[in-house]
């Protein structure tokens, strides 16, 4: 057996089996490719088993347990009983194991030789897996990313985003380390559980990469929320024992609690896995792929988290499927990040697509950007659901939508078409004219388009 795979060829060899790899591997059968995905451990990577999918499954739990919590304001008289945190963890393993029997139910049916275990870029063409030799005419790197624990030792009452999906029991009080994406998302989880959270971020803000107006509108909502946070000081200390945990901080506070969440980012996988051997351009871990996902050697490609931007799943995807198009000649339309859609997850949520009012200011000129804020306090739907946010346009002058940018409950689902409004360089002039179905929130992207256009309805 070994000496027959030993002897395999295929036109596509992808190392790495999560929303990166796999969708490279669906692409390239789809275009009449002969693939193989090399996985070490499950197919469908941090997205599907420790990342995206398991912890929206959380944050759903967490909205019911506040719905429970606020029915009466509704004139439904519930209350919240208890969270049944094991309950909430079948719930999510629930949808875990459906997915991945998907993805794996898919990948077979396509065709897709799936090789578990190990594997080392060995050669410009060849990858060894475990021993055995496989050899691609064109090579993906889709190794992925694991979550930065900056020297401090996980275990205990020291937790990443992964064991925190595995707590047996709730906390009372918890501190999270970082307040991008993961940080408060799951400080928003916690609270909405009953915990006491403490969010450490060293910048100067929660969600330092979102506009200055989201950050200002989350971090009311977490004040509101009774969700703490300390800014603008990096944490130097963290120390636990049986009773709890300490974090000391820069300008000598100390904080206390039960457990300490380190969410301070995510690096690449890359370390040990022959890149750097084959003269593969690196950078701190990182693999400095040109923008066509080229690494510079030879027919190999990276995509995916291993590359600096944005590290995000469905970045991934597109990433992905871009390979494979160029593989196959097909000279696909490159998708900067700055255009990439993004949500993050929090209650309340945060979607944005494009260039913040700064970024923009920076890239267009200070006098050439007029922005538009449109308070969801106007917005039919969004007063129904009890939320408050607004939605941000952002354009050049006499130009296109540059920006999108939102933050209230459930806002995140109207970030398909703000990334339409961006992709498509649409103008103000043009999405005013779209009808957008009452009363719904997505009624707040055709009234700040209209108020961008000069002619606002209720603005």
């Amino acid at each position: 057996m070994a000496e027959s795979a030993a002897t395999q060829e295929f036109d596509v060899l992808i190392l790495g089996g999560g929303s990166a790899g796999y969708s490279a591997a669906l692409r390239s059968v789809q275009l009449g490719f002969s693939v193989a995905l090399i996985e070490k451990a499950k197919l469908g990577g941090t997205c599907l088993h420790t990342g995206c999918i398991p912890t929206k499954a959380f944050l759903h739990s967490a909205e019911l347990a506040d719905n429970a919590r606020e029915g009466a304001k509704y004139g439904i008289n519930t209350t919240l009983e208890s969270i049944d945190l094991g309950a909430v963890r079948s719930y999510k393993d629930g949808i875990v194991a459906g997915k991945y029997k998907g993805l794996t139910g898919l990948l077979k049916m396509k065709k897709v030789t799936v090789i578990e275990g190990n594997g080392r870029l060995v050669g410009p063409n060849t990858i060894d897996v475990d021993g055995v030799s496989y050899s691609g005419k064109n090579i993906i790197l889709a190794t992925g990313s694991t979550t930065k624990t900056m020297g401090i030792e996980i275990g205990g009452r020291v937790l990443t985003s992964t064991e925190a999906l595995n707590l047996e029991t709730l906390p009372q009080s918890a501190i999270v380390l970082g307040g991008g994406v993961i940080g408060v998302e799951f400080a928003s989880v916690w609270k909405s559980f009953g915990v006491d959270v403490t969010i450490v971020e060293g910048l100067p803000s929660l969600v330092p990469n979102e506009d200055p107006s989201i950050i200002k509108n989350l971090e009311r909502a977490f004040k509101k929320r009774g969700i703490k946070f300390n800014t603008g000081v990096f944490f130097e200390n963290v120390e636990q024992d049986a009773n709890g945990v300490k974090v000391s901080l820069a300008d000598g506070k100390v904080l206390e609690a039960e457990i300490v969440l380190v969410a301070v980012g995510r690096g690449p996988v890359t370390q040990g896995l022959g890149y750097e051997e084959q003269g593969i351009p690196m950078d701190r871990g990182f693999v400095l792929a040109n923008e066509r996902c080229h690494t510079g050697v030879g027919n190999i490609y990276a995509i995916g988290d291993i590359v600096p931007g944005l590290q995000l799943a469905h970045r991934g995807y597109q990433h992905g499927i871009f390979v494979a198009e160029e593989i196959a000649g097909l000279n696909p339309v490159v998708v900067e990040d700055i255009n990439i859609p993004k949500v993050t997850y929090c209650e309340p949520e945060i979607a944005s697509v494009g260039y913040s009012e700064p970024k923009a200011k920076e890239k267009f000129g200070e006098d050439q950007i007029e922005v538009v804020e449109y308070n969801l306090a106007g917005n039919g739907k969004s007063s129904i659901l009890g939320t408050a946010g607004i939605i941000k346009m952002v354009r050049v002058k006499n130009g296109p939508i540059v920006g999108v940018h939102g933050i209230g409950g459930r806002i995140g689902e109207q970030v398909g078409e703000a990334q339409l409004i961006v992709n498509w360089e649409a103008y103000p002039e043009d999405v005013a004219q779209l009808l957008h179905a009452h009363p719904t929130q997505n009624e707040s992207l055709g009234e700040a388009a209209m108020a961008l256009a000069g002619k606002p309805l209720h603005g």
